[in-house]
Formats: structure tokens, sequence, C-alpha cells
């Protein structure tokens, strides 16, 4: 879901992500998308191919009786903890990651709180409390409570019988040891998506990308990580939802993707590191920071970053623009092996940094 027609090379600000067979209301069509009601007072944008038009129906998220919550279970399996939410259909939803403290808000449109039972099991590890509130009179929101600081991720689905909605939360790993995670790398572009040239030598982004993204691999794979997923090992054609599905099955605790940057403008250049969620800052910024000690110049740190690899919600990750390819400096350095090894150790110190500085537990305030 897209929150208008607005558009950039990334696509329009996205929403969020559905699961399938999710009921929405069209209202109107705009060349590729469709206008879909959410609420009585939100609206989003799903591209065509995606929706499946059925016979027009009175039992809509958006009739005049919005339909009832049901009763809410919090519990835990030997992985993760799930929130699982009683409906009586697949209605449209979105997610919000909160700081300070940290929390998983979940919107329900079209849907009116008749929740008067949430049961809370101690099976469930890293949920400390999950309460709801009824944000307008057809938006039900759950609030999900963390015991960490730091966000490790969330999923969103509905049951085989699209009576539930199923929230995972997933833990922080027992040992925030480097070692002992699973840890992917996508090398940006590839095939015949070859990305940005060289601005002097007219290489290409997607072969530079890979070698990188090789170096970090040897490096990580040196350090002692055994679990580890290259997206991608040679130069070959992979489209973003290809991507995304491999790394699902991989199922990572980090992820990390390595792009070249390019700019119009020669003078532009530095390193930077991009996320999307504001609970996936943290990686973002501590690989940044051990980036800057190669002598590059700063380009910054981006958020809300339209990208596809950065949209999913169920792990950390951070997307790395090494330096720019359009300036004469950074071409420079691109191109030599020695800094492909000083560019992968400094990614390998930034991820030891976000391990390190991933705060235990905190403890609620208990008032004498």
């Amino acid at each position: 879901m897209e929150y208008g027609i607005g558009d950039d090379r990334l696509g329009g600000a996205k929403m969020g992500f559905l699961d399938s067979n999710v009921l929405v209301k069209i209202v109107d069509s705009f060349k590729t998308d469709y206008k879909v009601r959410l609420s009585n007072n939100h609206y989003a944008y799903v591209a065509k191919p995606s929706v499946v038009l059925i016979a027009k129906l009175a039992n809509t998220p958006v009739a005049h009786n919005p339909h009832l919550s049901g009763t809410i279970r919090v519990y835990g399996d030997t992985a993760s903890d799930y929130v699982m939410l009683a409906l009586d259909d697949r209605y449209p939803y979105r997610s919000l990651q909160l700081l300070d403290p940290s929390r998983v808000a979940v919107d329900v449109f079209g849907v009116t709180s008749n929740t008067n039972w949430i049961t809370q099991l101690h099976t469930a590890k890293e949920i400390r409390n999950t309460w709801y509130e009824q944000i307008e009179d057809d938006v039900f929101r759950v609030y999900i409570q963390l015991k960490h600081p730091q966000h490790w991720g969330h999923s969103i689905s509905y049951d085989s019988i699209g009576r539930h909605l199923l929230v995972r939360i997933r833990r922080q790993p027992a040992s925030l040891d480097i070692r002992k995670l699973r840890i992917a790398i996508d090398a940006g572009h590839g095939g015949d998506n070859s990305g940005a040239s060289g601005v002097t030598s007219k290489v290409l982004e997607k072969n530079y990308t890979l070698l990188i993204a090789e170096q970090l691999r040897k490096t990580l794979k040196t350090a002692g990580v055994k679990q580890l997923f290259m997206v991608r090992t040679i130069d070959t054609s992979l489209s973003m939802p290809e991507r995304i599905a491999m790394l699902k099955q991989f199922d990572p605790h980090l992820l990390i993707s390595i792009h070249l940057n390019s700019s119009a403008n020669d003078t532009v250049q530095g390193t930077s590191t991009y996320y999307r969620y504001i609970g996936f800052r943290p990686l973002s910024m501590a690989i940044l920071e051990k980036m800057l000690t190669l002598g590059l110049k700063e380009y910054g740190n981006v958020g809300a970053f339209n990208f596809s690899l950065s949209g999913p919600t169920d792990y950390p990750n951070a997307l790395v623009e090494v330096a720019f390819l359009s300036n004469l400096q950074d071409e420079k350095k691109i191109l030599n092996p020695k800094f492909h090894k000083a560019v992968a150790q400094k990614i390998y110190l930034g991820i030891v940094d976000f391990l390190q500085g991933a705060p235990e537990a905190t403890r609620p305030k208990v008032r004498n």
C-alpha cells in the first residue's frame, strides 16, 4: 500500500505491506493504481495487478456498522512471541515502530473494539505488555510493548482461515555474539541491472558491489560467523521480490546491502547509510560511524528510505552506499582492492558496535 500517487525512482511512499485476500473497497482508479478506502478517514493506493475485483458487498470494512474485534492472545514458542487478534474477516492493517519505550503499534482498519479479554502467557519472552486503543471510530490499534529497547523485527499475517490477525515479534537473540547470528549480504544490482558507472573507468556498480560483498563475506567468515547468506554470488538478474523471498527463507538476524552511489554533480562525494524504519536506525548509524574512519566524507544517514530491501519489517537492515562512482576521488578508492577489504572490516566493526550497544531489557519502574 502507498500513501499517494506521488512517485520517484524507487516508487511511491509506502504505507506498508498486506497479506493476501485482504478486503478493501476501491473508490477510484489512477493509471496503474487503485485508490482504496481503508476506513472512513484513511485511504491508500494499491497496484492494480495486486488486486482481484469481486462483486459489490455490503459486508465491507467501511460499512455503517464497522466490524468488531474479538479476544487477544499473547504467547510464545521456542523462537518468537505472538499477538493473535480475533476478527471476522481479513481487514487491512499497518504497523509502526515506536521508541522510548520500544513498541510495535498495529492499526486494523474498519474495526471497532469488542475486545474485553486479553490473555497474556508467560511463554511470551520479549513482549512486556499488550493493550489496545480505539484511535478512531473504525481504526483499532494494538500496542505491543517490548522488553528490549532495540527492535529485532516483526511480521504480520492472517491465519489459514482468515479469522485471526497474527503479529510475530522476533526476540532479541539469546547471545549478541556476532559469531552466533545469521547475517545476509546483498550485492546491489546485477545482470541486466548494472547500476551506476565509473566517471573515468566506466566500471559498473553491479560488479564492484559484488566484489565488496564477497569481501564482507570473507571478513565475517574469518571473524567466526558461520551462518552467512549471499543474495547473489555471480552476475545474475534478480528482481526485488525474488531477493525478498530468498531472504525470507534464510530468515536472517541482520541484512547488509552494498551499493555504490552516483550523482550528476561530480563534486558530490562521501559515504552514507540508509534505513527505512526508526527501530532499525541504530544498525545503520553504527556502520556509518565506522565507515567515516576511512577518511571518506560524510554524505549522511538517511531514514524513511524507500528501497525494496529496506521494506521488510522482519529483521534489522542497513543499506551502505560505500562511495560515489561519479566522483574522481571516490572512484579511485573504489577501484582499489585494498579499499574493499577496509570497507568490509569497517562494516564488520559497525555490526559489532551495534550488537555491543544493544541494551539489555529495560525494567519497568516500580513505585514504592
